[in-house]
């Protein structure tokens, strides 16, 4: 763990909580361990976009505040030791340190985000009448289907790990080599490769990087829970898929 790192500071604090009291973390006990990041997470009100960040973070190539609004067309940017927590219309986002991401849609309803590096832990919303949502990494196109995933975009391969609900994961270097993904907790992660290994370019990888504590946290912020407690597991399906 980097203990520069003032995000990762904070998930390790949550984490030893959990470790040392034995307990499940229910709706009733979120607040005071959320509290962690130093305050009681809630629904954020219309017009808000940032929960929370830390260092130097660029939206649209200009230094972010807690009152920048993030819209369904904005770059944002991470820097080393910085991070953002923010949500855009039903989504909600955790953008860690030397990140960039754009998003692409119209409204408040992104249809597309293109993670360039960096790591993201994402939540979506609801999509209808055929709406659809697709992730584009450095090496795999992640068609979502209403839910959370975690994801890494390096040079040369990418991380997914469907924390829960379904995804079609599909290879940049050859769009016919396809998986999809029906996850209730953090069933089946993913490395997508360049360079087959093994003839194979999509792989089983381990769960790694993230926590079903920001997974609370990020849902919380547009108002819904994740389908798990984050000691008891997976419970059943969240709603509104």
């Amino acid at each position: 763990m980097d203990r520069d790192d003032p995000l990762e500071t904070r998930r390790h604090f949550l984490r030893m909580l959990m470790a040392t009291s034995g307990v499940a973390v229910t709706g009733s006990l979120l607040a005071p361990l959320v509290h962690a990041f130093g305050k009681v997470p809630r629904q954020l009100p219309p017009g808000q976009s940032v929960y929370d960040l830390r260092g130097k973070v660029l939206v649209d190539g200009k230094p972010a505040n807690p009152g920048t609004r993030i819209k369904t067309d904005s770059l944002i940017e991470t820097t080393s030791n910085s991070y953002v927590i923010f949500a855009v219309g039903q989504d909600a986002h955790i953008l860690r340190e030397n990140s960039r991401m754009q998003l692409a849609g119209k409204d408040d309803l992104a249809d597309a985000m293109r993670l360039f590096t960096g790591k993201v832990l994402s939540v979506f919303g609801h999509r209808s009448g055929g709406q659809k949502l697709a992730i584009h990494t450095t090496t795999a196109t992640i068609g979502i289907r209403g839910t959370g995933v975690y994801t890494e975009s390096h040079a040369d391969s990418s991380y997914v790990c469907t924390c829960y609900g379904l995804t079609q994961i599909a290879s940049k270097s050859d769009p016919g080599v396809t998986e999809d993904v029906v996850s209730h907790h953090h069933d089946a992660p993913r490395y997508i490769v360049n360079n087959p290994e093994g003839g194979k370019l999509i792989l089983p990888a381990p769960m790694k990087n993230h926590t079903d504590e920001e997974l609370m946290l990020v849902e919380t912020l547009v108002g819904r829970t994740p389908p798990f407690s984050a000691a008891g597991g997976y419970s059943a399906p969240r709603r509104g898929y």
